[in-house]
């Protein structure tokens, strides 16, 4: 009979630990959370200090009736949830749903399900840390508290079934707010010069870049700049200025932690934030390992330090010895420092065993499980090896008052590259350079002339939004993929080819959030919240000081959006359109996707189609009515209405004006009209832009 009894949260994670444990030890798992607040209702006694109603979550009887049973049979307890703000929470949850205050119960953490860190966690076991329960009750209460009273107020202004969140909704304006940037944005011409040269020993030509005058750089910004560029090279004299021999240096980079992981997940295996956090769950659980048995293959992976314990560290730089040489080892000086802004609770992401190279699990882990462990384990191995050594070579031509330039690279030791390239940078050779010497005078084989246009801003991405609210200070590690899914799955955003939308919906509660409460969505309010939550984990704050100080701002800003939303409530609009099948006047309803025409004699009449909203502009091609369309993702977009004869389709707002040098079409682009061949590039500002634009 097992006299001690270990809880953890999920089957998986029991598994790996039971083959670590001798017979003495019975391991169940709780699923996660056993008592959270209630669903039906706020759950916050606001009279009585902000005390939160726990209840037993629905479905979780069952398990709880197992836990109790076995706590009977047991004469020790360890609670091993996750070495986090949640995990500590759930013992703690679970201490009072099995009412183990009177048991002999201690809480065990472990960084890597390993079997030396499971058994020396029970060696440490301790007391459950109250300052990091009260951390995440605060995080739960706040986030309760925002939710059920911004909520109703949404509904009101838009449509039921919409939420409000502390983080979710700054995550939105951040979207918004570079949506804006975009539409907003007018480009700007600029052109580049590059010259073909030969002559001397080279027997092609080679390409030099034009830099300027030679002591400020110069951007050419026209047509006219660029003739006047070209008027003195034309039969100047080319003549090598200087050559330049140099080294470049380039740092291995930093071990993962949540967040870069999800940015390079992204980028090299084109996974979705969701999808790198629970395949990276299951590598940290335990995967059955030929000869090995079950063990988690990497550390935690909710952390935001980049520290390395010193007996990874030696056993890396063991490997690198063995399979690369001693050469390849890094200077502890430049390894990774941990940023005093970081909690640094944990270790970076990194391989629990570095003598376990990806080929050799291989086959026991699943495609997407192999990525993701060959990317964790190349980017820790690199992160411990010297850097990448690059011999690069220069050449300066000048003619009358211009300079050119060009240069070459290669690597001249490979460092972290041997394993792991963030872009796949491997030098640039130019043929023929090494034939140039100072002094020599080339013979002008060429220009080629470009014209290009300034870019707007990039759209977000799932990976650029987390590294966004990690630089911001907004959320934690174990909240970035949860914020990012909820926001999607409510249909305020769209992702299309990894780029991120708004939603006509997203707009509008944005819009809302703006008005009505501009301090919870500011972004050094959430900032702040976000310090405050550490400094109750720490013990230096009470958490209920924070959520006194909070509530009445909000309570006053609820009541004060409600008062002023009530004049302004929207109503179903009536609209021309008449309903196919009972002949009343439809009316204006918005759904996930936006707009909608609905028969207002429902529920008797559940007839429905869709809504074009006309802009007053005729379509350039057929001369119908242009209207605000979405695609099936939500993202909206301008389209003739006698689709799908017609297919002409815009992004940018258009408008009924023509430009007056190539006769197209022009587009609204903040209080300015554009021509919407971006060739053409014609701009002025005009009043019709200005109302159209409002």
């Amino acid at each position: 009979m097992a006299k001690n009894l270990v809880i953890v949260e999920s089957p998986a994670k029991a598994k790996t630990i039971k083959k670590f444990l001798g017979s003495n030890y019975e391991v169940i798992a709780s699923n996660g959370h056993v008592r959270d607040l209630p669903k039906s209702q706020m759950g916050i006694d606001v009279d009585n200090d902000f005390e939160p109603k726990y209840i037993t979550i629905r479905g979780k009887g069952d398990i709880l009736a197992a836990l109790r049973k076995a706590v009977k049979k047991a004469d020790k307890i360890y609670l091993a949830t996750d070495p986090d703000r949640e995990g500590e929470a759930i013992s703690y949850h679970l201490m009072k749903a099995l009412k183990l205050e009177n048991k002999d119960y201690k809480r065990i953490t472990f960084n890597e399900i390993t079997k030396n860190a499971v058994k020396n966690s029970i060696k440490q076991a301790r007391d459950i840390d109250m300052n990091l329960v009260d951390a995440q009750q605060a995080r739960r209460v706040l986030d309760r508290l925002v939710g059920y009273k911004i909520s109703p107020v949404l509904w009101a202004k838009i449509k039921r079934g919409l939420s409000a969140g502390r983080v979710q909704s700054v995550a939105l304006k951040l979207v918004c707010d570079r949506e804006k940037e975009i539409n907003d944005f007018i480009p700007q011409e600029y052109w580049t010069l590059d010259a073909n040269l030969t002559g001397g020993k080279l027997k092609k030509p080679i390409t030099f870049k034009f830099t300027g005058d030679g002591k400020n750089k110069e951007e050419i910004s026209g047509r006219a700049a660029l003739d006047e560029i070209l008027s003195g090279l034309q039969d100047g004299e080319y003549v090598v200025k200087s050559i330049k021999e140099s080294e470049r240096n380039k740092k291995a980079p930093l071990p993962f932690t949540t967040s870069t992981l999800q940015q390079e997940a992204s980028s090299k295996l084109n996974f979705a934030t969701s999808k790198t956090m629970r395949i990276a769950q299951q590598l940290y659980e335990g995967v059955d390992i030929k000869g090995r048995g079950t063990i988690g293959l990497i550390t935690y992976l909710r952390t935001d330090s980049t520290r390395i314990s010193e007996e990874a560290v030696a056993a890396a730089d063991k490997y690198i010895t063995d399979n690369f040489g001693e050469i390849y080892i890094g200077d502890s000086n430049g390894r990774a420092k941990t940023d005093k802004k970081i909690q640094d609770a944990h270790e970076a992401i990194r391989p629990t065993d570095v003598t376990l190279s990806p080929v050799m699990v291989k086959e026991q882990l699943s495609r997407d499980q192999f990525r993701l462990y060959q990317l964790i384990y190349n980017r820790f191995l690199a992160s411990q090896m010297a850097g990448a050594v690059y011999s690069v070579k220069s050449v300066k031509v000048s003619c009358v008052d211009a300079t050119f330039q060009t240069s070459a690279s290669k690597i001249a030791f490979d460092g972290f590259l041997a394993v792991y390239n963030l872009d796949n940078d491997r030098g640039e050779t130019v043929a023929g350079i090494n034939n140039l010497a100072e002094g020599d005078v080339l013979e002008l084989d060429g220009f080629e002339e470009k014209q290009h246009f300034t870019q707007p801003p990039a759209r977000y991405t799932e990976a650029l939004l987390v590294k966004t609210l990690e630089e911001l200070g907004i959320g934690r590690p174990s909240t970035y993929a949860p914020t990012i899914s909820t926001i999607l799955a409510r249909r305020y955003i769209t992702k299309e080819q990894k780029k991120l939308y708004v939603t006509a919906i997203g707009d509008a509660v944005n819009q809302s959030m703006e008005q009505a409460f501009p301090v919870i969505i500011d972004v050094n309010f959430t900032a702040n919240m976000e310090s405050l939550l550490d400094k109750i984990g720490e013990g230096t704050v009470d958490w209920k000081v924070v959520v006194r100080n909070f509530y009445p701002d909000l309570d006053e800003a609820v009541k004060k959006a409600e008062a002023e939303l009530e004049s302004i409530k929207i109503e179903d609009e009536v609209s021309e359109e008449v309903c196919d099948v009972c002949g009343r006047n439809m009316v204006i309803k918005y759904g996930p996707h936006g707009k909608f025409l609905a028969c207002p004699g429902f529920p008797e009449c559940r007839f429905t189609k869709p809504f074009y909203e006309k802009i007053g502009v005729t379509c350039p091609k057929c001369g119908g009515d242009v209207v605000i369309k979405t695609t099936r993702k939500g993202r909206r977009y301008y389209g003739c209405i006698n689709a799908p004869e017609c297919d002409f389709m815009s992004w940018a707002m258009p408008s009924n004006e023509k430009c007056p040098e190539c006769g197209k079409y022009m587009i609204v682009k903040g209080n300015k009209l554009v021509c919407s061949d971006q060739e053409c590039g014609y701009t002025c500002n005009n009043k019709a832009a200005e109302t159209a634009d409002k």
